[in-house]
């Protein structure tokens, strides 16, 4: 198992992203991202983590949660096989779907999991996928706002630092009406 840098603790958060093999897509059609997302569930939400937020992009996806236990890796390697798998099967492809194993960043301070929440909502716009984050799909941030019910996300982490919906909504807006908060800082390697 390759030597990861990020050592994974109970009780803490933390940013897991991947990308498709050479940049590919990952996710094909509606109903890949849907399977993914059940996947999540059955795979990391029963004892070892709590998603978040999340972003499922065409080719990447986002994942910020807080660890319930420190065995993050074999469950991430089992979303990640199990998905390849289903993939590899209706695509009639073989081989890697992702680049590598997941990535993974420690979120240390709560002003950093305030941000990399809205960059991760933000996905969608500043690929100019879509014109405003609400009308992206596959991203937590309609759960965010009480415009959909969910049972993936529990925003209450992000939403506790602002004291409300409609601030956090105006948090997200004032990037995307060009505040020059630290979104950009949050890149990670040209995903």
């Amino acid at each position: 198992m390759p030597y990861r840098k990020c050592e994974f603790r109970a009780g803490e958060c933390y940013h897991l992203y991947n990308r498709g093999h050479n940049y590919g897509d990952i996710f094909f059609e509606r109903e890949n991202q849907l399977y993914f997302l059940r996947l999540v569930g059955r795979y990391l939400i029963p004892g070892v983590l709590d998603v978040v937020a999340y972003c499922l992009m065409p080719n990447h996806y986002h994942l910020l949660v807080r660890l319930r236990a420190d065995d993050l890796s074999p469950a991430m390697q089992r979303l990640g096989l199990a998905y390849t798998k289903a993939v590899n099967k209706r695509y009639e492809r073989a081989g890697a779907l992702f680049q590598g194993p997941f990535q993974a960043v420690h979120v240390d301070r709560d002003e950093y999991l305030l941000h990399l929440s809205r960059y991760i909502h933000l996905n969608p716009v500043i690929a100019e996928l879509v014109g405003q984050p609400e009308d992206w799909e596959f991203s937590s941030y309609r759960e965010y706002l009480g415009l959909r019910p969910g049972r993936l996300p529990k925003p209450e982490l992000v939403l506790a630092q602002l004291g409300s919906v409609d601030a956090y909504r105006e948090f997200v807006e004032s990037y995307v009406n060009g505040d020059e908060q630290p979104v950009s800082g949050l890149v990670l390697e040209a995903i």
